[in-house]
């Protein structure tokens, strides 16, 4: 089943909510990984379930993503971030970022683009269905 990643700091996770919501259907057949505050507040706020934790990303659940990206187990994130706060450990949402960047997995760190991957992935499996038709 394909691992995807939703973060979102405290002034964007009531968007990302209904960001989730919004594309029930399309997030269904996946399963969605988030730092530990994500988890608790998609969950308490009856947002896309279920939903498979991490630490909290202050404790340490930013270093825990980035590690199972390495693993080479996650398609894509989407990151709602809030750059203009700068936390002590700053240093692990740097290098989630760039984890994403050095794996070429798919991040979004806005709505925007989170709908263009959405887009551009459900064309991808689109086409990949066709061509397996042509194939057969």
């Amino acid at each position: 089943m394909e691992k995807i990643v939703v973060i979102a700091h405290d002034k964007h996770k009531a968007t990302l909510c209904d960001f989730l919501n919004k594309r029930e259907a399309w997030f269904r057949n996946r399963k969605i990984i988030a730092t530990g505050r994500t988890a608790e507040f998609l969950e308490s706020n009856n947002c896309l379930t279920p939903v498979s934790y991490v630490k909290k990303g202050k404790d340490g659940g930013y270093i825990e993503i980035s590690k199972i990206i390495q693993q080479g187990k996650v398609s894509m994130v989407f990151f709602l971030r809030d750059p203009s706060i700068i936390k002590p450990y700053h240093e692990d949402i740097v290098e989630l970022l760039n984890i994403c960047d050095n794996f070429n997995i798919p991040l979004s760190t806005n709505i925007a683009a989170a709908e263009l991957l959405i887009v551009g992935k459900i064309r991808m499996e689109a086409a990949n269905k066709a061509k397996k038709r042509i194939n057969c």
